[in-house]
């Protein structure tokens, strides 16, 4: 398993009871539901309620939640231009998402046909939260993580070091 203490300079932190460290993520990435509630806002409205996500875990990233399209308010999901690609995940779209007083373009992406052993992500929606007013897992303001790739959800639960920022990208 690809582990921190591999890479020259990077520390591991060890979790305290309750925590989980993105170190013991595994690679490829496991996918498992949760019931946690999450709450979106985006122009001070409340864009996405749910308590019926799924948590992507990868080695060295943070959680990406991944929401039911029926969990966003009617209207604020748009097709936005370009594509990416992930070795397991698939072909992925973006989305711009909008509130009455709000647009973050291309801020939600989505596998329209998620590759074999991620069937779970179909008809489900993330977003980077750092294009948010907030995203909130049970209660907690998550905090997004850095750079402008990835859209892991760092809360208290989790502890890294965190693959994201500067020089972060040869981990």
């Amino acid at each position: 398993m690809e582990n921190s203490r591999n890479r020259p300079g990077l520390s591991r932190i060890e979790p305290a009871p309750g925590q989980e460290s993105v170190w013991d993520y595994p690679r490829p990435p496991r996918v498992e539901p949760s019931s946690e509630r999450i709450v979106v806002t985006l122009g001070g409205r409340v864009i996405a309620d749910t308590t019926d996500s799924v948590r992507v875990l990868e080695t060295s990233h943070p959680p990406v939640y991944y929401l039911p399209r029926s969990a966003f308010v009617d209207g604020s999901l748009i097709l936005a231009a370009g594509s990416s690609f992930c070795e397991f995940k698939g072909a992925a779209k973006y989305l711009s998402v909008v509130s009455p007083d709000a647009t973050a373009e291309r801020a939600a992406w989505y596998y329209p046909t998620p590759a074999k052993g991620f069937e779970s992500l179909a008809d489900k929606v993330a977003v980077y939260p750092s294009a948010m007013d907030s995203c909130v897992v049970a209660g907690e303001t998550v905090q997004a993580q850095e750079g402008d790739f990835y859209g892991g959800w760092i809360t208290s639960r989790v502890v890294g070091p965190f693959k994201g920022g500067a020089g972060t990208t040869g981990w």
